[in-house]
């Protein structure tokens, strides 16, 4: 089903695959008639030749990216544009789209989330930008529709930023990212490996997107095979697929934490553009006669089933007939891993799922931008059609991804097929994805074709007691398992007929609501405020010297971003910097808010010219301490900090609250063995915290210890190949050394972290 090359891998006029060797460069002359190196092949792949026409280093080894256009939600555009305007900003100098999507509810927290919509709509007229209201698309289905070009590079605040089947490459990142798109600064990357997904065969009936997706995630994510790395899907599988099966593909390629993906396209994009009314912005993409990939992920698509990604993430995958067939067996199996995800904080069993022999599913959900696709919906009407989900505990919701797709439901009777069942048609919203709608109930089992099923997301708060399960499915199997009362069921067991539907783009729509300033600011425009949207606080550089007290240890394999900050809630307050700082690591580490605050009472102080020892009382002696070994060490030239060491930190989410709330409760660095995605990492370097690594094993110091920096920033400057660290043993009136190191840093992301932040770097006074 699966396959995954041990080394790289040559592609011969699209088809032919030629594995990396000795004996390669032999075959490729002899199926070529040309000698070519690894170098020139590696040239083209279709993702190095859309990065170097963006690039404006003039150094395909160091990119520096410039974007062709930006878009961000209801939950990061507050955050970026705040950044930008204390920087200076005076337009959008490049589309710059903001759906709301994410907080659409209006539901939560007065009156603050539209207060955020009326924000971005007349920034949108102030700075030059495009302002999709409420309920009318989710982020990426609009961006899918109106913004997509062939060749073209999109940056977004929201990780599942993903149009490659359309022939564009994009990429998900925290704010900062998009701001520094805003300023006219660049995305500042090593050029990435390339990995071929190459595709044969076509899906039988009944396996849709997600299962194709789940299929690749599963085989992947646990070897790092593509992370950071573009995923470049070829070969001749990819012509039996439409448009909407590649895009539902594309867009769960960021479970597997590669940094951006892209496709071959065919007259079934052109199509899907000039349905759309752009057929100007398709271009052909392939790749050249020889190319060189530094991986190849081979999938036949005729032997993918219906899969399902038990809790609690998007890699634990199985073949639905492997549950049904295997139900106790695997069902133990998901409950031992849930004792790691979870930490044991409450009971958790899934063997009450099990009634008659058969898994008892509770609620079913087909949303966002991977599930609310038309052909995915229409597909599922199909499945459904005549049946009912009964007046027992299961329930069905269904959320098209935009306002046209839904028309069009409408029109060709899909949605009277589904509302007929006993089913809810809603508005596009991408709440069930991250904890924000359709939130189970406790110990309930939700089987979702959404994007994540993190721990801690949709509806989990552990330190009340409270678990819900979150299994991921393609909406076919979802529909057949509706259709079966909720007993959990594989599409593949429907033996009725599954359409071909026409779609017909009804721009109208847009035309009559979306608020489009065709790039012309507006500079008379007032920005509306409302009472949560908070300034970010003063942040001051880097000191000479850092005292950093540990004030979390987390040693789960991964932490994800959820974890960190957690979504669904608290989403309403992420406008307001210190209000969500208040819920960094609350369902991981509800010690963490308390304790940060503690250690950053010491740097207040300094920073207002007062002695740190009369804010906290441990300054004092532990500076006692380092002086005997660093005499010159001063509060005057010592700044007081956190800082959390975490395994794998930052799966997941773009969101760049992950880091800042860290930094605004006075955190300073991470300490971690690796990062699990470049864009956490990004994110924690741009809120001006050192990205420290550390050998994996026993650690040097605990939770609570104090640790002292000596010269760090110095050793930023001069870019030391390693960071001299102590951990300050007051009761032994002694400093046990250790070291780490900080990783690969441009010239420009070191100057951010001295400056502090990436407001501090840009900041125009």
């Amino acid at each position: 089903m699966i396959q995954l090359t041990q080394g790289g891998a040559y592609l011969i006029n699209g088809t032919d695959v030629i594995s990396d060797g000795p004996e390669a460069a032999a075959q490729i002359k002899n199926r070529t008639g040309k000698e070519i190196s690894r170098e020139e092949a590696a040239k083209s792949t279709m993702a190095y030749g859309i990065l170097q026409e963006h690039n404006t280093s003039g150094n395909m080894d160091k990119l520096k990216i410039k974007f062709d256009k930006l878009t961000s939600h209801d939950i990061t555009f507050v955050g970026i544009i705040q950044t930008a305007r204390a920087s200076g900003l005076t337009k959008f100098p490049i589309p710059y789209v903001l759906t709301n999507c994410h907080n659409s509810l209006c539901a939560v927290g007065g009156t603050i989330n539209e207060d955020d919509h009326m924000f971005g709509l007349t920034c949108a007229k102030k700075y030059g930008g495009v302002y999709v209201p409420p309920h009318q698309a989710v982020i990426h289905q609009y961006a899918r529709e109106m913004l997509a070009g062939g060749g073209k590079m999109i940056l977004g605040s929201d990780s599942h930023t993903r149009y490659g089947a359309l022939g564009t490459m994009a990429m998900g990142e925290g704010g900062p990212e998009l701001v520094k798109q805003l300023l006219s600064q660049t995305y500042d990357i090593n050029m990435p490996g390339v990995v071929a997904v190459y595709l044969t065969g076509e899906p039988v009936k009944g396996v849709g997107p997600q299962d194709v997706a789940l299929a690749i995630i599963g085989a992947v994510f646990d070897k790092g095979y593509v992370k950071n790395k573009v995923m470049e899907f070829v070969g001749p599988g990819v012509a039996s697929l439409s448009a909407d099966f590649r895009i539902g593909i594309d867009v769960m390629t960021t479970e597997t934490t590669c940094l951006s993906s892209i496709w071959q396209t065919d007259d079934k994009i052109k199509e899907f553009y000039e349905i759309h009314g752009r057929t100007e912005d398709y271009k052909e993409l392939s790749p050249g006669e020889t190319a060189y990939y530094d991986g190849m992920i081979k999938v036949d698509l005729s032997k993918i089933r219906p899969m399902i990604a038990m809790p609690f993430h998007p890699s634990n995958t199985y073949t639905i007939d492997e549950v049904n067939a295997n139900l106790k067996d695997v069902l133990h199996d998901v409950e031992e891993r849930a004792k790691v995800s979870l930490d044991g904080a409450v009971p958790y069993s899934l063997q009450e799922k099990i009634v008659d022999g058969k898994f008892m599913v509770d609620q079913g959900i087909i949303a966002g931008c991977a599930g609310g696709g038309f052909e995915n919906i229409c597909a599922a009407a199909d499945i459904l059609r005549g049946t009912n989900i009964g007046a027992d505990g299961f329930t069905l919701s269904v959320y098209p991804a935009s306002m046209p797709v839904y028309m069009e439901l409408i029109k060709n009777g899909c949605a009277a097929a589904i509302l007929e069942t006993g089913a809810v048609l809603k508005t596009a919203f991408c709440g069930p994805c991250f904890g924000a709608g359709d939130t189970p109930a406790n110990n309930a089992f939700s089987i979702r074709h959404s994007t994540r099923n993190f721990p801690n997301r949709e509806g989990s708060k552990l330190q009340n007691g409270q678990i819900s399960s979150v299994a991921l499915m393609d909406a076919r199997s979802i529909a057949a398992t509706a259709a079966n009362k909720g007993v959990l069921t594989s599409a593949t067991e429907f033996d009725g007929e599954i359409g071909t539907y026409k779609y017909h783009f009804d721009a109208n729509i847009y035309k009559n609501r979306v608020f489009d300033s065709k790039g012309v600011a507006d500079e008379s425009v007032e920005i509306q405020f409302g009472p949560n949207i908070k300034d970010w606080p003063a942040m001051g550089a880097l000191p000479e010297n850092l005292v950093l007290r540990v004030v979390s240890e987390i040693h789960d394999p991964v932490t994800t971003t959820d974890e960190l900050i957690p979504s669904g809630e608290t989403s309403s307050y992420r406008s307001n910097p210190l209000g969500l700082a208040e819920f960094a690591l609350s369902r991981k580490d509800p010690e963490y808010v308390g304790r940060a605050k503690d250690i950053q009472r010491a740097e207040k102080a300094r920073m207002a010219g007062e002695h740190p020892c009369q804010a906290h009382p441990d300054v004092k002696p532990l500076m006692g301490v380092v002086k005997k070994t660093f005499a010159d060490a001063s509060h005057e030239n010592t700044g007081f900090g956190s800082t959390i060491f975490a395994v794998k930190p930052g799966d997941g989410s773009a969101r760049e609250q992950a880091a800042s709330c860290q930094k605004v409760l006075g955190g300073w660095a991470n300490i971690a063995n690796e990062y699990a995605t470049k864009r956490y990492r990004s994110n924690l370097i741009n809120w001006g915290m050192l990205p420290f690594l550390i050998e994996a094993g026993e650690l040097p110091f605990s939770n609570l210890d104090y640790l002292f920096l000596p010269g760090i920033r110095k050793a930023v400057e001069e870019k030391a190949e390693t960071i001299e660290a102590y951990r300050v043993s007051v009761d032994e009136g002694k400093l046990v050394p250790f070291t780490m190191t900080l990783g690969e840093l441009t010239d420009e992301e070191r100057q951010i972290i001295l400056k502090g932040c990436l407001i501090n770097y840009n900041r125009v006074d």
